[in-house]
């Protein structure tokens, strides 16, 4: 889905309003448009950011939120109350607000005060630098990828898992690849169908957490890898454990500056005292990583 595609979502004189006061390649660089009540839209354009001179109103903010919805809130309850909406084509929407608080759990906003539209892009070939890191041999390192947000990490896991689906001529053979999706970013499945290419050997598994989907890949598919994005739970260390006790490889991300930070987690620290991980690969921008075996 390109950007003039999520522009739909707006109302059409804020639709107009970024159109107009941005350039072709200002909108194909937007990698987020950030919405505040009362205050104006901001798009991230990865290495800068351009105000609209037009202050979002709550009728506004109402509008895109129904739009995203498909007008029924109630169906996309659970996605809500996880702070986030996923739109056909994998681009998700974060949100927050005004929180209905029970049991120490959000069951529920009343008010939306913000919504950032994160732009999802596929980029074919950008695991290429990376990939000898984590092939080996006709198999692969139960590897973690870690960055700060907004590094890249999901659009280069997508193509990791096309390069280990796909196999690489003369190098390595195709792998059956089992994608945990839990928010649908990874593949941009709607209705069934994978709007990105990740391979002709992978499965996915989408909208369902990753510690029950990790564990029905294993039952059903049979594969060969698993891949999931964003762990960090004592659930998915546990089905993590599960799978990789199978036989299964694993690839997955997680949000850190740098191992230390890992660390700080006691559930992925659990996984490197463990030595689970073969390879943790610190992205730190484009082409530029730091790889170190476990």
């Amino acid at each position: 889905m390109d950007v003039k595609s999520i522009l739909e979502y707006f109302p059409g004189n804020v639709k107009n309003k970024i159109l107009n006061s941005s350039t072709d390649f200002e909108l194909n660089t937007i990698e987020e448009i950030r919405i505040r009540n009362n205050l104006p839209v901001i798009l991230n354009l990865g290495q800068a950011e351009k105000i609209i001179d037009y202050k979002i109103n709550s009728e506004d903010m109402e509008y895109i939120f129904q739009k995203i919805c498909e007008n029924s809130i109630y169906s996309y309850q659970n996605q809500i109350i996880n702070g986030f909406i996923t739109l056909p084509g994998g681009n998700r929407v974060g949100l927050v607000g005004t929180a209905v608080i029970k049991d120490e759990k959000i069951i529920n906003f009343n008010y939306i005060s913000s919504l950032n539209f994160r732009i999802g892009r596929q980029i074919i070939g950008c695991s290429n630098g990376i990939i000898n890191e984590i092939i080996n041999g006709n198999t692969i390192y139960n590897t973690l990828i870690i960055s700060e947000p907004g590094k890249g990490k999901t659009t280069l896991l997508r193509d990791v898992v096309r390069n280990i689906s796909n196999g690489i001529e003369n190098k390595f053979n195709g792998l059956n690849v089992s994608v945990i999706d839990e928010r649908g970013e990874i593949s941009a499945t709607y209705k069934g169908c994978m709007k990105n290419d990740l391979g002709i050997r992978t499965d996915v598994i989408s909208d369902i957490p990753k510690s029950i989907g990790l564990r029905m890949a294993i039952r059903s598919m049979a594969p060969n890898v698993i891949v999931a994005d964003e762990i960090g739970s004592r659930q998915d260390v546990e089905a993590i454990k599960f799978a990789l006790c199978c036989g299964v490889k694993g690839i997955f991300t997680a949000h850190g500056k740098n191992i230390e930070d890992i660390c700080k987690n006691p559930e992925l620290n659990d996984l490197i005292k463990n030595k689970i991980f073969d390879k943790i690969i610190k992205i730190e921008g484009k082409n530029n990583f730091i790889c170190e075996r476990i």
